[in-house]
């Protein structure tokens, strides 16, 4: 009898994982690196790449680094978000052209236009690998001190400036 019961009971806890698995948002993936300090870099500025861009420049200031590329379509999508979002000089945003190749990004930046107040590159991916992106676009929200507070996963949506990205960043230039 008891034999008979062992598949109902695995079956039960697997509908268990699978109901608290539907009621979370797939969007929002816990990062190792939210309330850490965010990976020091230097970069080349795109638009210059003779100069360099550190994040320690940023220190001090609320500041979100946006990972974009010319080759990234889901980019496309939350670019115009970003370009409405820059004009309201909330906050400066730095973008990171991941695995790009510089001309690509500049034409990409000249077509669509520049929401960044910093373009920065990463050719060889090592900057996003050290903030843990796995797809383009990612977004790090980073205050004054440096700690990553949030990561948002895909593209910057109106929802998510409204409901979580503006709040929090309201919250940290205090």
């Amino acid at each position: 009898m008891k034999k008979k019961l062992i598949p109902l009971g695995i079956f039960a806890v697997l509908v268990v994982f699978l109901a608290i698995g539907l009621t979370r948002d797939p969007h929002e993936i816990p990062s190792p690196l939210i309330g850490k300090a965010a990976p020091m870099f230097n970069a080349p500025l795109l638009q210059t790449p003779e100069q360099q861009f550190s994040a320690k420049d940023m220190l001090g200031q609320v500041w979100l680094l946006n990972t974009w590329a010319s080759w990234c379509v889901a980019c496309r999508q939350e670019h115009p978000i970003l370009m409405e979002f820059a004009k309201t000089k909330t906050l400066p945003i730095v973008g990171l052209d991941y695995k790009d190749q510089n001309p690509e990004g500049l034409k990409w930046l000249a077509r669509f236009g520049n929401p960044y107040d910093h373009a920065i590159t990463d050719k060889d991916g090592r900057i996003g690998i050290d903030f843990g992106v796995y797809g383009v676009p990612e977004s790090f929200l980073i205050d004054k001190a440096g700690v990553i507070r949030y990561k948002q996963i895909g593209p910057v949506t109106e929802e998510a400036l409204r409901d979580k990205i503006v709040p929090l960043i309201r919250e940290l230039q205090k």
